[in-house]
């Protein structure tokens, strides 16, 4: 049974430790530099950010997202039980707050763009560069609800 909380500031570690090794499992593309750069920013923003964290029934996160306004910033799920619905309860949580719902996804991260192109999001536009600027293109989406 997985449930949805709010982050708490005892969440950090575990929940910096999910997102590397969900970017480890997903995001093959990055290279060893930017990688390193991306975990260092992550580590430090992590831990203080209100995420809504999917846990099991030992209180243990295996995913989470972030939300700014009604653009989803992050969905990130434990690898070891990804593909068991977790990130589907997330975004249905997502868009029942927000049914416009917007979001980026590396264009190189083949799984993650299926997921959201099943979940009923569509195309608004690309990007050459991630938000930082990085060689890594993105596909700006939205929740055609």
């Amino acid at each position: 049974m997985t449930t949805l909380r709010p982050s708490r500031t005892d969440d950090g570690a575990a929940l910096v430790d999910l997102w590397r090794r969900a970017v480890d499992a997903t995001h093959d593309f990055l290279s060893i530099d930017d990688r390193q750069a991306i975990d260092a920013e992550v580590a430090s923003f992590l831990p203080h950010a209100p995420l809504i964290v999917a846990v099991d029934a030992q209180d243990n996160p295996q995913g989470f997202m972030l939300i700014d306004g009604t653009h989803m910033e992050a969905l990130f799920i434990d690898p070891d039980v990804r593909g068991t619905g977790i990130g589907r309860q997330l975004l249905l949580h997502a868009l029942a707050l927000h049914p416009q719902l917007s979001t980026d996804v590396n264009a190189q991260n083949a799984q993650a763009v299926g997921f959201y192109l099943r979940m009923g999001f569509v195309e608004t536009g690309r990007s050459a560069r991630d938000s930082q600027g990085r060689p890594y293109p993105l596909i700006h989406l939205r929740h055609a609800g």
